[in-house]
């Protein structure tokens, strides 16, 4: 069976299966339309950027390639597309639940026969033989764990081609969900930059580069269009949160059709957020393409090194702040509601330093960027120091919290943020294990978010804003709070959840948002994919093998939903989609990287030397570890 063949090919750079014919052949359901012209249109206020005879007119100051060609238009069909869905959850519920090894004895030993497992097979005595040798009852079970197994991720390869979306007869990204039982659209048809970077690594771990090349380059010209809200534009290098790629008819031709991109950068958004967090992770989906399949051109062009210096210049643009981290609104990353992460939250925070190692690695030399690299370079040192020496606790932090003075007015404080002992909440104390700690949430003047947010504390995992130390703590952490975290669905996105009168003030009362649901403590599976880089790098993946054989148990049959619900992550998400692409894309991408963990190398970042002797510097000049009576030191970021 080729598809199963396929999930087997887990090398990075290996291309055993034709993704592409795929998803285009009929039979998957997708049909073809007349060969019609096609061009780029931005929707955006009362200014739509119009390419015509081959010339573009950009409202913004890159000029970049034209868009302009002749194509098929690739379309799916909804009820091809739930037949597939239907006959794939029937097949494995087949499998993964029936309560006699009769039923089932038959499609499993062709599955397992297909695959090259040595499959039990039923006599008239009702025992159980292998074609060459008796099989105990241990070694039966499994094979046909194995068979499960594989079924998932067949049925998974096989949802995330149906997601697929094409522009010019090319894939260019994935839709955000594709759940024919949902009424409701929204905004769950369009690419997201953060939603499609798990398929996309599916894809190249898989050998598929082409949809990785296209979407890379085709958001990045959507970067340079002018984004307006009620007569205001943001700085420019803001990258969309989303884009859709709509078909309408040619003029004078109804059998003729063009299909124009429409980016949302966060004027139709819920609550009108800008995605602070879309040009970081496409720093980061950039460095892994060039990383995997070799191909440094993409990452050399002039077009995409003028995209990379813009997201720089616009986060490392001059303000108000003291603090070496990004500030934003509340809404502004993966937590698109208001949850109170408004100022410097860990997510943005450790996203904004693996950008940065990226960015570093992927400019090139010339004259002109020899100042932003210097103003990088700075960065990187203040942010890791603040991030590793403010924002981690342990037990041992915790009880110097505690024992805080308050109302410091010096250049030595320890209490320097005007923290107050008061703040500690009390689940904290049961919380926090006798080994292991975390980064907390969020950090202002007199404000602690105690909250475990779990990305924020993965990717500083892999991008090595933390140290070791402080890594392998947050493993031992997980795995103390395996009940909490883990339950019955991975991953808590944070923990604990808001209630009471502190959910109704910090959330506005968000009905979406309620204790133990959606963004306020439910269970992700997409967050799947970030565990398994972290604990491969830190060489313990057992942790993350452990959490995806728990996913296993429920995912396909509960038909690959967005989020779960409650504190044991019992319910699927009151409001979730079903079969979210990105949760199918994280099983899929912490399933290819157990299989090959050297593949993970990279998505990580490892610090350098220089880093860490810039770092020494600054430990030593802090006057909290500073021994009393040496002489002030000076030093300059």
């Amino acid at each position: 069976m080729a598809a199963s063949e396929a999930v087997l090919q887990v090398v990075c750079g290996s291309s055993s299966y034709d993704f592409h014919n795929v998803t285009s052949n009929k039979s998957k359901g997708f049909n073809t339309r007349k060969r019609s012209s096609v061009h780029v249109q931005a929707q955006i206020s009362s200014r739509p950027f119009r390419a015509s005879k081959g010339k573009h007119v950009f409202h913004g100051t890159n000029k970049l390639e034209s868009l302009v060609c002749n194509c098929k238009r690739v379309e799916s069909v909804n009820g091809d597309t739930n037949n597939n869905h239907e006959g794939a959850q029937s097949k494995l519920d087949k499998i993964q639940n029936s309560g006699s090894l009769d039923e089932i004895v038959t499609d499993s030993t062709q599955r397992g026969e297909a695959m090259g497992l040595d499959v039990a097979v039923k006599h008239n005595n009702g025992g159980f033989t292998s074609k060459d040798k008796l099989h105990i009852d241990g070694l039966s079970r499994d094979s046909l764990n194995k068979v499960s197994e594989n079924s998932i991720e067949d049925e998974a390869w096989d949802l995330l081609r149906s997601s697929i979306v094409y522009y010019c007869n090319n894939p260019i990204g994935t839709i955000a969900a594709n759940d024919p039982s949902s009424t409701v659209i929204l905004n769950y048809d369009q690419v997201f930059i953060r939603d499609f970077v798990p398929s996309g690594i599916a894809c190249l771990l898989k050998g598929e580069y082409d949809i990785v090349r296209n979407f890379i380059l085709h958001t990045l010209q959507l970067q340079s269009w002018e984004k307006t809200m009620d007569c205001h534009s943001p700085g420019q290098g803001l990258m969309p949160a989303s884009f859709k790629v709509r078909t309408i008819l040619l003029d004078g031709d109804d059998a003729a059709t063009e299909d124009v991109l429409d980016p949302d950068f966060g004027e139709a958004a819920i609550g009108r957020v800008a995605p602070v967090d879309s040009g970081l992770w496409w720093i980061i989906l950039l460095r892994a393409y060039g990383k995997c399949t070799g191909d440094l051109s993409v990452q050399e062009r002039v077009d995409v090194q003028t995209g990379i210096k813009m997201i720089l210049k616009l986060c490392l643009a001059d303000g108000f702040d003291m603090f070496p981290t990004l500030l934003v609104t509340d809404g502004s990353c993966m937590i698109d509601r208001r949850m109170g992460i408004h100022g410097h939250p860990l997510e943005i925070q450790a996203l904004f330093y693996s950008a940065l190692l990226c960015a570093r690695e992927m400019l090139t030399p010339e004259d002109g960027s020899a100042d932003l690299i210097r103003a990088l370079n700075n960065r990187l040192v203040a942010l890791s120091f603040h991030i590793r020496e403010y924002y981690w606790i342990d037990m041992r932090k915790v009880n110097e919290i505690y024992r805080y003075k308050t109302e410091e007015y010096s250049y030595d404080a320890v209490n320097k943020f005007n923290i107050y002992p008061e703040q500690i909440p009390p689940w904290l104390v049961e919380f926090m294990p006798s080994k292991g700690g975390y980064l907390i949430g969020n950090l202002q003047p007199a404000h602690m978010d105690f909250r475990f947010f779990s990305l924020g504390n993965l990717w500083s995992i892999v991008s090595s804003l933390a140290t070791a130390e402080q890594s392998h703590a947050i493993l031992d952490l997980i795995e103390a709070k395996w009940a909490e975290l883990v339950a019955d669905m991975p991953f808590k996105i944070c923990y604990p959840a808001l209630d009471g009168q502190e959910w109704r003030i910090i959330t506005g009362s968000d009905p979406k948002n309620t204790p133990w649901s959606y963004h306020n403590g439910g269970s992700w599976p997409t967050l799947l994919w970030q565990l398994t880089v972290a604990c491969i790098k830190m060489n313990r993946a057992d942790i993350a093998s452990k959490a995806v054989q728990v996913a296993e148990r429920r995912i396909s049959k509960d038909k690959w939903p967005e989020y779960y619900d409650t504190k044991r992550a019992r319910f699927i998400g009151k409001q979730a989609r079903l079969f979210q692409t990105w949760s199918i894309a994280g099983y899929l991408v912490a399933k290819q990287l157990l299989a090959n963990p050297d593949a993970a190398k990279f998505l990580t970042n490892e610090e350098d030397s220089e880093l860490i002797n810039a770092l020494s510097c600054m430990i030593s000049a802090n006057p909290r570890r500073r021994k009393r009576g040496r002489k002030k030191q000076s030093f300059i970021v």
